[in-house]
């Protein structure tokens, strides 16, 4: 198993490398990436849960499911990353991150989970606009790694979570 582990974290190092923009990537392609992570960020996946609650009828349901998916998401994402301990990859790699790493640990994404929480709830509410609205949230898995603040590991596992935990709430 450690074997697995091993080769699993080379691979996601070798990916990070490959796929994370540097400091000489141009303004445009920065720019592009910093405003894509935003929509992970705390007001963005807040405010895009809330709205819905000021309204009432279905709107209202939305909201509910996805604040609910979104904060049972992100206690399960710092559970992991307290437990797990993965350095980000400014920590542990010679890539630098374009932008300040948020906290120590980089496994699972916090945003990549945020997103992806907020966009189940929206996609299993309006089946139509599924398509969309997920790539919008993997996108913003990406530009994590693009940002060079996570591996893509990380993006995988905190969308997984976010799904996971998303399915459960719509169920009840």
């Amino acid at each position: 198993a450690s074997t697995l582990f091993v080769r699993l974290d080379a691979r996601d190092r070798a990916l990070l490398m490959r796929w994370a923009i540097g400091e000489a990537a141009p303004r445009a392609v920065r720019l592009f990436w910093l405003t894509v992570t935003h929509l992970g960020g705390v007001v963005c996946s807040v405010l895009i849960a809330l709205v819905p609650l000021a309204g009432h009828g279905p709107w209202e349901r939305v909201g509910l499911d996805a604040l609910t998916t979104l904060v049972v998401s992100h206690l399960a994402v710092q559970l992991v990353k307290r437990t797990v301990s993965r350095p980000r990859p400014s920590r542990s790699s010679s890539r630098t991150a374009i932008i300040d790493d948020p906290d120590r640990f980089s496994f699972p994404s916090g945003h990549s989970a945020a997103a992806m929480s907020v966009a189940f709830a929206y996609a299993v509410a309006y089946p139509a606009f599924a398509a969309p609205i997920v790539i919008v949230a993997m996108v913003v898995g990406l530009s994590r790694v693009a940002l060079g603040v996570h591996y893509p590991g990380d993006v995988l596992v905190g969308q997984l979570l976010a799904l996971a935990t998303g399915a459960v709430v719509v169920a009840f």
